[in-house]
């Protein structure tokens, strides 16, 4: 946050906001909340892809994150009536497909995981998995 505000001076933007506010379509109270609201949702995601990335994996969350973008698109074409490009579309589509392929590798990997845990052990002619269904396995 302070980066962003040292870069609004030093740039000497700063002189601007007040033109940019007078000219913004729907008043000065909306665009002060729109700037409000927008900071505050930023914060929010950001302490909550941090939490994400502490309690499960940076991979999980950026998963998350790029789930949640083709909602933006979607959105601000019922709530703002924006006009959806082919631009729109085209990362709406790659952010799906980015999102199924992870899915699909989770599967993958839980398919393999189960075939590894059928296998027996050629010494003891035992599945691998017996200590789990004999009631010695203890988790840590």
């Amino acid at each position: 946050m302070c980066a962003i505000l040292v870069g609004l001076f030093v740039s000497g933007e700063w002189r601007n906001l007040r033109r940019e506010m007078r000219e913004y379509e729907l008043g000065n109270v909306s665009y002060i909340m729109n700037l409000v609201w927008t900071a505050v949702t930023w914060q929010v995601f950001s302490i909550g892809a941090v939490g994400l990335i502490f309690k499960v994996s940076s991979l999980f969350s950026n998963v998350i994150s790029t789930l949640g973008l083709p909602i933006v698109p979607v959105l601000a074409v019922f709530i703002f009536h924006d006009k959806m490009s082919g631009v729109k579309v085209i990362a709406m589509l790659l952010a799906i497909w980015g999102f199924a392929s992870y899915i699909y590798q989770h599967y993958l990997d839980d398919l393999e995981l189960k075939d590894e845990m059928t296998r027996y052990d050629r010494k003891t002619e035992k599945p691998l998995n017996s200590h789990v269904n004999s009631g010695n396995f203890r988790p840590v």
